[in-house]
């Protein structure tokens, strides 16, 4: 079983109070830290851990934290990791995976946030190592990210100890079956992007009705995090929340009514979904 410490929480905007204590890895490599595997670093860093836990094995890392260990090749690892986190493009696997390979002892976890890329795939490259994968987003670096995770070899012990491991970032969602991970792929990994490209057509609608760029920018964005921060906090569903905004015949109705009709906004989330999903599952065929 990989060697666990006590880690205490410290600094983090989250659920868990500074008080929180977690079981966590004594050495976890990120194989690859690019835009997401950053993203999860940073998170870790902004809880408090220690950074000596982790190093970092990309030869092309930006900056590092301090006390992070960063190495270019897996021959440079002096020990081999607990956890190895694998955060490269589904399509690097084939060339990488002898070097993925040298930095797994036996009793190591690999946990996979590569797109499409199924447990089989894991399991027949890297025979009897414990193997789970994972869906975080970017919102990873401020704790806010759902962190959908699936395994069928992680033990229940280790379950336990990956959930304290990822609660930083955000609340881990164990998945009940494999085959919804492409789907979750799409909505919570991708679905920032999506929000973002919203988030951008409300500003750009401002603008075409006559408000300055920078204060439709600004508004959209503020109307975004208050509706976002009130969803969550709220017992109502997100359509009971509408219908309070909205009163016959006024404002909201009118602009609903062009949202509703004939389904345009559900139809078109739904395809954008769709697409992300069914290109997660290509990629997936394609390592």
């Amino acid at each position: 079983m990989a060697t666990v410490a006590a880690v205490r929480l410290i600094g983090h905007d989250s659920d868990m109070s500074k008080d929180d204590v977690i079981v966590f890895p004594q050495s976890i490599l990120l194989f690859g830290c690019g835009n997401m595997g950053g993203a999860m670093l940073q998170g870790w860093m902004a809880a408090g851990l220690d950074p000596s836990h982790f190093i970092i094995l990309d030869p092309v890392a930006g900056a590092v934290p301090d006390g992070v260990t960063h190495i270019k090749s897996a021959a440079e690892l002096s020990a081999l990791p607990d956890v190895v986190v694998l955060a490269i493009k589904p399509q690097m696997l084939g060339e990488l995976q002898d070097d993925i390979a040298h930095c797994l002892s036996p009793n190591a976890v690999l946990i996979s946030i590569m797109a499409g890329i199924d447990c089989a795939n894991l399991q027949s490259r890297f025979p009897k190592i414990q193997i789970a994968r994972l869906m975080p987003n970017l919102a990873a670096a401020i704790g806010k990210s759902p962190m959908a995770i699936f395994s069928e070899t992680v033990s229940a012990e280790r379950r336990s100890a990956l959930t304290q491991f990822l609660s930083p970032l955000g609340p881990p969602i164990w998945m009940q079956a494999e085959a919804q991970m492409d789907a979750v792929t799409a909505l919570a990994g991708s679905g920032p992007a999506f929000m973002y490209r919203i988030i951008d057509a409300l500003a750009s609608g401002g603008v075409a009705l006559g408000l300055e760029p920078a204060s439709a920018s600004q508004l959209a964005l503020a109307m975004v995090e208050g509706a976002a921060t009130l969803a969550v906090q709220s017992n109502l569903s997100p359509a009971a929340l509408a219908a309070k905004v909205s009163s016959p015949g006024g404002t909201t109705a009118a602009g609903l009514a062009i949202l509703d009709a004939d389904y345009t906004l559900k139809t078109l989330i739904e395809n954008t979904l769709r697409a992300a999903r069914d290109r997660g599952a290509e990629l997936g065929k394609m390592s």
